[in-house]
């Protein structure tokens, strides 16, 4: 399974780029009010849009591509199940943090983001019961599930084509493969040239914002971004080390030590795709994972294992209900839980996927509409910094996961 590299330097810039616009934007919002929000608002609006058309092409390329990937055989099949069991099992586990933190500390309430009124909310749509989350995820046409960006059935139908591959002969099974895997690819270097425009979409986004609600805006932002660092801190130093230790009896300030280059890489580069090759050479070389346990796990893991980014979706997504004055309920939480788990899938490993994929489960209990996006806007004013921090999460999840894994096939060169 191959991988864009992206510019870690570029993206470097980017981060400053976005900085200097937030700043811009507030400014001009608070001091020329709505002749700035019309002049640059639809500069937000355009870069939404460019978020929103990637979205299914890339869904699908890259969970087909990460499915595919695992190959047949009984022992492929093994380390397979393995390796889905414990990527699902984490993101999960990330996903329950958020939950927990996002509904105690309720950082978007009160909140008046995006000058969201009650009577302007989109009405919710939950389903009626779980049961019926899972008959949602079965297109009766994917054609229309595609063109419809109906996400949970597109990414269902995704998993299903991807192990379908799997079951074919060599030569179909290659020629699809190579098809699919030159997609991703191609969508990993199209969602990288929109993440570029991010400055100018911040610009007209935070402007916007800033001139409907004026410059407290930013106030609830400072608990929002407190709730997903303090998951995230949970996740890498409690959750993952705990892991660590009880099933493959590894010390994690050693591991801590050898993966130290892929996390630096990471926080810099905020693209796990970019960390790739450092993260591999620190397993084989530092932890001492074989390299049939590495090529397999890591290449997957940077596409489908998104701990840190399932739970920001989840935690980002209540926000955003909370923000809007709507009390999602335990159904609607199990959805949004659910769609953030295989949207985090989807994420590819760049700069700011995550802030692709949440429209995804935003749409999944219905929260739709020029508000929510507004918001998602706002938010994306601190999101850079949390997208290194999440960044740093998905690798080092992607790490353990191969040490424990490896651990488990009996290769005793690994370092505890």
């Amino acid at each position: 399974m191959t991988h864009v590299k992206s510019a870690g330097p570029c993206y470097t810039r980017l981060h400053n780029q976005i900085f200097i616009a937030m700043i811009l934007g507030a400014i001009l919002g608070s001091q020329f009010g709505e002749d700035a929000a019309f002049w640059l608002g639809w500069l937000g609006t355009l870069f939404v849009r460019l978020l929103k058309m990637v979205i299914v092409p890339l869904i699908l390329t890259s969970i087909v591509t990460g499915v595919a990937s695992i190959g047949s055989g009984r022992d492929l099949g093994r380390l397979g199940l393995k390796t889905l069991t414990y990527y699902i099992a984490t993101s999960m586990l990330a996903i329950f943090v958020g939950l927990a933190l996002v509904n105690t500390i309720r950082p978007g309430v009160g909140a008046d983001l995006a000058n969201a009124a009650r009577e302007n909310v989109p009405d919710l749509q939950p389903p009626s019961s779980l049961g019926d989350i899972f008959i949602r995820m079965v297109p009766t046409n994917p054609i229309e599930a595609l063109a419809s960006a109906d996400m949970l059935a597109i990414i269902f139908f995704a998993i299903v084509l991807g192990v379908g591959i799997t079951r074919l002969p060599e030569a179909p099974r290659r020629t699809l493969s190579d098809f699919f895997n030159a997609g991703f690819e191609l969508m990993m270097v199209v969602t990288g040239g929109v993440i570029r425009l991010a400055p100018l979409g911040v610009l007209g986004l935070i402007t916007s914002a800033v001139a409907a609600a004026g410059l407290d805006t930013f106030k609830p932002l400072a608990w929002y971004a407190v709730t997903i660092v303090s998951g995230l801190a949970i996740h890498m130093f409690v959750t993952l080390p705990l892991l660590l230790m009880l099933i493959g009896g590894i010390k994690p300030l050693t591991h801590y030590r050898n993966m130290r280059d892929a996390l630096v890489m990471a926080f810099s580069t905020s693209s796990s795709s970019a960390t790739l090759p450092v993260t591999m050479q620190c397993l084989e070389e530092r932890v001492g994972v074989s390299n049939r346990v590495t090529s397999f796990v890591i290449p997957m893991g940077a596409t489908i294992n998104m701990d840190g980014t399932a739970l920001y979706e989840c935690a980002g997504v209540i926000f955003i209900s909370q923000v809007l004055g709507i009390g999602l309920d335990f159904t609607g939480q199990v959805t949004v839980a659910i769609t953030a788990l295989l949207a985090s899938i989807g994420a590819a490993g760049i700069p700011s996927a995550g802030l692709v994929m949440i429209f995804i489960v935003t749409d999944a209990v219905n929260l739709k509409g020029p508000e929510v996006a507004l918001i998602i806007g706002a938010m994306l004013a601190v999101d850079r910094p949390l997208d290194m921090l999440r960044t740093m999460v998905n690798i080092f999840s992607d790490s353990c996961g191969a040490a424990i894994i490896a651990k488990s096939e009996g290769e005793t060169a690994v370092n505890a």
